[in-house]
This record gives structure tokens, C-alpha cells and sequence, in this order.
């Protein structure tokens, strides 16, 4: 079924197409200043539109993002908590995607690659390697941030330079036509200042939501701690428990040596 075969679509495209021409013929509505504004104004409004649109697009999807990463840690957090052990552990995080099974994994294969090394060598290259995970666990998670700051901090001063522009090319109207008549010179002002006003609308979403962004980042860098440290915890206490199966038990020999040795 072809979604254009629905009639009302055609009678939203004409509704809208009308629209677009009846707003494009009043000059003081939006569409029409910009249909009426030159080159460089129009270009200025379409990028801060685009920037405006990305804005958004971008928070929806780190919010998503970001909302399911700290249920997965925390669900995982959870779960290696229950099993005590990074052996225990192993077949539950062998093929499990996210952050904490990357840890697990990460410390398994250091006891392994490490045989019998020092315990305290072990510790050290672990939390080194569950280190550089979590920061680029948190990494990932900022992608898209900087057009959120770049948006925010310059916006405004885009919009100002096409609001400049605009009244620039006003006044070079009112000295072609000699005349002072704000009538004359309203309508290239009104697309000026719209430039600015488009400007506003980009900026200021996006600095609150690089700031919301910010404090989502905060807490779920706090949970990437808490569970490279569970994982280090869970490491070192196998390292002890591996170490008192090594030492060994004193037989019925070493018993009448150390009774007699009391005697």
C-alpha cells in the first residue's frame, strides 16, 4: 500500500501549499519576511533553523541513550553483586554488551594472562584497564554535546549578524528612496530582527539542555566509579580466596611435630 494513495493526503498537501502562499504574500507574517529577506538573511535563518532542529535531536536521543546505559549498569551493577565471584560471573557476562561485562571480562583476562604474578601487579593493571573503560564508557556518552555548547554560545551572535545585515540593507533603502517613511522600511527591520529571534530559539534550548546533559553525564560517571570499583573488589577478593586454597594444610605429621615441640 502506497502511503500517497491515501486521499487526505492530497488534501493536506493542497491545504498546505495554500497555506504556504497565502502567509508567503503577507510580508509581516514569518514565512513572508523570509521569502522576502535576501540572500545572506535567508541563509543565516535556514542554518540557525537546521541548528535548532539538531539541538533537539540530539537530546532526545542522548536522553534515550543515556537513560537505558544506567539501567543496563545498574541492572548488571546488581548482578555481579549477587555473584560474589568473577568466575560465577563469567558465563553471565561472557557475550552480555555494556559496560560492566567489558570490566569483567577485562579482569578475567588479566588473572589469566598474569598466571602466577604477584597479586598486587594484578590489582594495578586491572584498575588501569577498567580505567580506560570507564572514561570511554563516559566518552561515548558526550557525543553530540559540543554542537549543543557551539549552538548555545553562538547562536545568538549568528542571529545578530543577519539582524545587522538586515537593517544595513534597510537603511540603504531609505537613502535610495529618500524618504523616511517607517511604512517603507518596517517590513526589511521585521526580517532583520527575525534573524535574531531564530537565533534566541536555537540558543536557548540548547544551553539548558547541554546543562541537563551535564548533570545526567555526572550521575552516570558516579555509577561507572561504583562498579569499577565492585569489579576491583571482586578481583582482589579472589586473588585472597585463590591464595588460602594455595597454602597448604598441615597433615597429621606437622601436628606430632608441633606437640612435641610443646612438650
Amino acid at each position: 500500500m502506497n502511503f500517497l494513495d491515501i486521499p487526505n493526503v492530497y488534501e493536506i498537501r493542497a491545504e498546505l501549499l495554500a497555506w504556504l502562499s497565502q502567509a508567503g504574500q503577507d510580508h509581516m507574517s514569518p514565512v513572508g519576511m523570509y521569502l522576502a529577506a535576501d540572500i545572506v538573511v535567508k541563509s543565516v535563518m535556514v542554518s540557525l533553523a537546521v541548528a535548532s532542529v539538531l539541538v533537539w535531536a540530539i537530546f532526545v536521543a542522548r536522553v534515550v541513550l543515556l537513560t537505558l546505559a544506567r539501567r543496563r549498569l545498574a541492572r548488571n551493577y546488581r548482578a555481579l553483586d549477587r555473584a560474589g565471584t568473577l568466575e560465577v560471573a563469567e558465563a553471565r557476562f561472557r557475550k552480555r554488551r555494556g559496560v560492566m561485562g567489558a570490566m569483567v571480562r577485562v579482569a578475567l583476562a588479566e588473572r589469566q594472562r598474569s598466571g602466577t604474578a604477584p597479586d598486587g601487579g594484578i590489582k594495578e593493571r586491572a584498575e588501569s584497564a577498567l580505567s580506560r573503560i570507564e572514561v570511554g564508557a563516559a566518552r561515548s556518552q558526550q557525543r553530540g554535546s559540543a554542537l549543543l555548547a557551539i549552538t548555545g554560545s553562538t547562536a545568538p551572535f549568528v542571529g545578530l549578524f543577519g539582524t545587522v545585515w538586515g537593517i544595513m540593507n534597510s537603511f540603504i533603502s531609505i537613502a535610495e528612496t529618500n524618504t523616511t517613511n517607517l511604512a517603507v522600511v518596517a517590513p526589511g527591520i521585521a526580517e532583520a530582527l527575525l534573524a535574531t529571534a531564530i537565533g534566541l530559539v536555537a540558543a536557548i534550548p540548547a544551553v539548558i539542555f547541554y546543562n541537563l546533559l551535564a548533570r545526567m553525564l555526572g550521575g552516570y560517571k558516579v555509577m561507572l566509579g561504583d562498579a569499577s570499583a565492585l569489579v576491583q573488589r571482586t578481583l582482589s577478593r579472589d586473588l585472597d580466596m585463590s591464595v588460602q586454597n594455595r597454602v597448604p594444610q598441615p597433615g597429621p605429621f606437622g601436628d606430632v611435630l608441633r606437640q612435641q615441640a610443646a612438650e
